[in-house]
């Protein structure tokens, strides 16, 4: 990487770190007329335009509150929020929603742009799919991802644009908030009663006092064509000028400009003189499981090694199942919990060390923190066991090199962040934030007695702040009571007049933010062209097995080949080897359900979170207990993984997966062997296994999203799906008899569980994987012939189960069945409707149905403005499920589920007859949108190995499929799109040719019954009740992996 000067135009280089253990260097840069922070963490190397993401977070302080003075108490805020979203308390003391509010109004439109959706509407033009940002105690972070920097840097001034100069204005306001059928009340919470009376001016004030330059950082990760010195340029030029323009150009430090939270009281957070405990009731009928939160104060934000120490600490006491609290509370009979999570919130002075258990029996809430402070200090008594402390270290720093080489810079954004907020101004404390692999190595030199000293000093001399969740019967009628009275006192106070008016302003509000945007200003930024994007090569050899005829012509990959050959006999059995440039290798056991008896299919969901937890029989006839399983796997692993499927497909199949580094690969395969035909199915371990999965259940059940997809797969699938038969519901009968069973018959269901292993180990049924770097393994295939070669003699290979398979005589037929189920924890709706679909993976048609139903998916596109714009539903989208040949129409979050099922309906048909406008900047803006899909799909070596193999092994199509789709996307015509919607999508909003399963609240179980059934479907009726005895007697995927994914954070309010 070429040097970087000292300034590039405005702005002096603050600090430049380069860590020497990654190929990551992060420069900060601050202007010194605006005061505007820039940060990049660039890569080595040439610069490429490899499957890249480039991703920028857009960070402000928040201010502190007007009593930010307050203990750990009032920075928990009295926070209760299950794992799982059913339900959340909030008291926050500065309760104006300022914030959050601006946060969604900064979205509505700019000085320079003033349209609402636009800034969205050019991501998607940008090899983007749109933009995000959440709002958290200290930041709001406004973020956006795009595949290649040219889009990127073409929309950074439009963003920037939006955060410091949005047009807040009243009806803006009105759309957002004050809308009769909003939501957004679901988003806010306790908020609600501040939001009603919010205004333009509060806003405004808040965003002149905080939304100004000297408190933005733009910190952007990712490889640029043209190095750090491209991003600076377009803020330079483009930036700059509009703050100077605004006489915004004050310099890093205003007179008077303290740094929020920093420099104001808020930095003074005394310590927590007594333990506070408080009760928080949540709706919910089942009484049988509760919630806790303890809250402790820790070190300085700036105290690295320490805080690294204590995460580790959190790892070492409850990451596994040999980890003390969980082998204490979770590993037993009858468990006291269902897990304890340990974490950390940053804050001033002293960073947050909250403690979540979840399943927690409702006895148990009152005495559980001070039994787990009991055993705190027994552990301090006993001493710590210094052989698994070092594994975990040791297993930490090989995931974090695995993170770094599928992450890059982005895997430092949250440390960049913290930074910006706690950090020394001048970046002084910037690279040993970063630099974990010195922790690490500073931390192996720590002896038991630092380590107890750390927990004795921070969870038993300190007072922590408890919250206890408790369920309540009672809490969900007395809260629609309530919320009835309000609406009907509110009616009363306008009357009819007042009504009419407050409507007509709405309708107002809704007419001046539905402006449309000039088609120049979107024709402006050009879209990317797809051919300048390089992808991550792939070599590819598949074998399917001595004997067997291939069905499809293998790509040509000869060096891999020649390697793979030169390695010992032809293997009987189908193994696939993808070559990617990588330190690591994963290997993958895929096996076919379809003959599994569907008397055992309740059993999988069982048998999958049992894989881990067993004892092993190895094929040398060393017998290993279940922790000694563990601790061998955490120690030669860097993940393992079980599960049904591949990214939610295929779940008719059985998966097993582990990544090693290079070196162990050997030990990768053996394992595979050995927890496939080696587990050991006793009695007290499946006790405490089905044990554990019986205690998690009432908390998987109040979830809205959960119970969907359990009445779902129930109405279209047959007995023949496995995941129909691992869903919430199914389990919440089988798994309380499955309990019994075993104690009454343990040789049965022993039985049982050896009989679908058998399964497991038919060769007919079996595909492996090796993905990784093939290219450096010594013996990639023999490997292979060591461990499995005894039972797989050559046979012929069973077909991939699709879901189409599965599908049950609704499935097949999907006519006017409809299902209302009411549950009680949630206070919206859930919605699925569905209708028949193309099916198959090459289907001529997939191109132009993919890109008709990112037409009405795209952020700011159709479904966005008609149903999330118009406050019906917090999300809406299409979906096509080409392995089970069925297209959906699903509802997250609604507040009015019939109304948003009618404007989809209104929308696709006004497409269709042309009343409502198809230009052809939205079809642009579409296929953009899939460029970035396609692009973040196989942007890591990692995914475009795995992607390889899913698509040659499962699908049956070419390993670039996705990337070769691309071209017929682009040919995609308005025409075709249009026909598609009404061959296809129309009969979605049309009952004599679909089906629907809604989830909802009580209270609006009826008017949506009504609703559907007037609409011409035949409703079934159902509540969900759970014996709250039975519940209390004594995810289909077990994992033992680190996280590499991009879901959002649960603890911020996401946009």
């Amino acid at each position: 990487m070429s040097s970087l000067p000292d300034s590039y135009g405005n702005f002096d280089l603050v600090k430049r770190v380069k860590l020497d253990f990654t190929d990551v260097t992060v420069s900060k840069w601050r202007s010194r007329k605006t005061g505007l922070s820039v940060v990049h963490l660039d890569y080595e190397g040439k610069p490429t335009k490899l499957a890249s993401m480039g991703q920028i977070h857009l960070t402000l302080f928040q201010p502190p509150s007007s009593k930010d003075t307050l203990s750990s108490l009032q920075r928990v805020g009295y926070i209760l929020r299950t794992l799982n979203n059913c339900s959340m308390f909030l008291q926050v003391f500065n309760d104006s929603g300022c914030p959050h509010t601006l946060e969604h109004l900064v979205f509505m439109g700019s000085e320079k742009y003033p349209y609402k959706g636009v800034l969205d509407n050019l991501a998607n033009r940008g090899f983007s799919n749109g933009t995000n940002a959440w709002t958290d105690t200290d930041h709001t972070a406004y973020t956006i991802s795009t595949a290649g920097g040219q889009g990127f840097l073409q929309l950074l001034p439009v963003y920037v644009d939006h955060i410091l100069y949005p047009t807040i204005t009243k009806a803006g306001i009105q759309r957002l908030v004050n809308h009769p059928k909003s939501a957004y009340r679901s988003e806010t919470g306790g908020l609600m009663e501040a939001l009603r009376v919010l205004t333009p001016k509060q806003i405004r004030d808040y965003h002149g006092t905080y939304y100004v330059p000297h408190n933005l950082s733009l910190i952007v990760a990712g490889k640029l064509s043209s190095g750090t010195l491209s991003l600076l340029d377009v803020v330079q030029k483009e930036v700059e000028p509009s703050i100077i323009a605004h006489d915004q150009a004050n310099g890093p430090r205003p007179s008077g400009w303290k740094r929020p939270f920093v420099e104001t009281p808020s930095a003074i957070r005394p310590p927590i003189e007594e333990t506070i405990k408080k009760t928080v009731e949540f709706p919910e009928k089942d009484e049988s499981m509760g919630e806790i939160i303890l809250s402790f104060l820790g070190p300085p934000p700036n105290a690295f090694l320490e805080r690294r120490a204590i995460e580790i600490l959190g790892n070492y006491l409850s990451s596994s199942a040999v980890a003390p609290l969980n082998k204490e509370y979770v590993e037993i009979e009858q468990p006291l919990c269902g897990y304890i999570y340990f974490t950390e919130d940053t804050c001033a002075t002293s960073v947050d060390l909250p403690i979540y258990i979840g399943s927690v029996p409702t006895e148990h809430l009152e005495t559980f923190d001070v039994n787990l402070r009991k055993s705190f200090q027994r552990i301090v008594e006993e001493g710590i066991d210094m052989k698994r402390m070092a594994m975990i270290l040791n297993r930490e720093e090989r995931q974090l090199r695995s993170k770094l080489e599928s992450a890059k810079g982005d895997s430092f954004s949250g440390s960049v962040i913290t930074d910006v907020l706690y950090g020394a101004e001048d970046g002084s404390n910037l690279k040993e934030s970063m630099n974990d692999i010195k922790q690490f190595a500073d931390l192996r030199s720590w002896s038991s007695e630092a380590w107890t000293s750390l927990l004795q000093k921070y969870y038993i001399d300190t007072h922590p702040v408890i919250v206890l969740g408790k369920p309540s019967p009672a809490l969900a009628e007395s809260l629609e009571k309530v919320e009835k009275a309000r609406i009907a006192q509110q009616v009363k106070d306008l009357g009819p007049e007042g009504l009419k008016k407050a409507e007509a302003e709405l309708e107002d509000a809704k007419a001046k933010h539905d402006q449309p945007i000039p088609t120049e200003m979107l024709t402006s930024f050009p879209v990317p062209d797809v051919k300048s994007i390089s992808w991550i090569p792939v070599q590819s050899v598949q074998e399917i097995g001595e004997g067997r005829t291939p069905k499809r012509q293998a790509p040509s990959a000869p060096d891999l080949k020649r390697h793979i050959t030169s390695d010992g006999s032809p293997l009987p059995y189908f193994v696939q080897y993808d070559h990617v440039q990588s330190d690591f290798v994963s290997v993958q056991a895929v096996f076919s359900l379809a003959k599994i008896p569907n008397r055992l299919r309740p059993l999988v969901s069982v048998y999958l979170s049992s894989f881990f937890s067993l004892g092993v029989k190895r094929q040398s006839g060393e017998h290993l207990t279940h922790e000694e399983v563990v601790n061998k796997l955490e120690d030669e692993t860097v993940s393992y993984d079980v599960g049904l499927g591949m990214s939610n497909a295929f779940t008719d199949t059985f998966r097993v997966s582990l990544k090693v580094e290079t070196a162990r690969y050997d030990t990768a395969v053996a394992w595979l062997k050995d927890l496939i035909c080696g587990a050991q199915f006793e009695k007290d371990r499946l006790q405490i296994v089905i044990a554990k999965v019986l205690q998690g259940l009432p908390e998987l059940k109040r979830s809205g999203d959960n119970i969907l997809g359990s009445l779902w797969a129930e109405l279209v699938y047959s007995d023949e799906s496995t995941s129909r038969a691992g869903s919430v519901m199914t389990q919440l009968e089988y798994v309380p008899r499955l309990a019994k069973q075993l104690q009454e018959s343990p040789l049965e269901v022993i039985a049982d569980f050896e009989e679908i292993r058998t399964y497991l180990t038919d060769p007919t049924a079996a595909r492996f994987s090796v993905t990784g770097n093939v290219l450096s393994l010594k013996k990639p295939r023999s490997t292979w012939a060591k461990h499995f070669g005894e039972t797989h003699p050559a046979t012929e290979l069973s077909p991939v189960p699709f879901a189409a398979d599965t599908l049950s005589e609704v499935g097949k037929n999907p006519v006017k069945k409809a299902i209302v189920m009411s549950l009680p924890t949630i206070e919206s709706s859930y919605v699925s409707h569905a209708t028949k679909a193309i099916q198959g993976f090459n289907h001529p048609d997939y191109a132009v149905l993919r890109v008709a139903s990112e037409v009405l998916n795209a952020t700011e596109s159709y479904l966005w403005r008609y149903i999330r714009g118009s406050g019906l539903a917090y999300g809406a989208y299409v979906s096509l499920d080409v392995e089970a040949g069925l297209l959906s129409f699903t509802l997250y979050r609604s507040s009015n589920s019939i109304g948003a099922f009618q404007e989809a309906a209104k929308v696709v048909k006004g497409l269709v007859d042309r009343s409502i406008e198809l230009d052809q900047t939205t079809i642009d803006a579409a296929k953009s949108s899939i460029v970035y899909g396609v692009t973040k799909n196989v942007s890591t070596a990692g995914r475009a190995a795995l992607v390889s193999f899913a698509n040659q092994a499962l699908r049956g199509v070419s390993k670039t499929y996705q990337v070769d789709l691309l071209e017929k996307y682009q040919a995609v015509s308005k025409e075709d799109i249009l026909a598609a919607l009404e061959k296809h999508f129309l009969p979605l909003f049309v009952p004599a040719s679909s089906v629907n399963v809604t989830v909802t609240a009580p209270s609006k179980a009826d008017q949506i019954a009504e609703g559907l059934a007037e609409a011409g479907f035949e409703v079934e009726r159902r509540v969900l009740e759970v014996d709250p005895d039975e519940a209390g007697e004594d995810e289909d995927s077990e994992s033992g992996s680190e996280s590499e994914c991009d879901s959002d954070d649960p603890e911020h309010s996401c946009r």
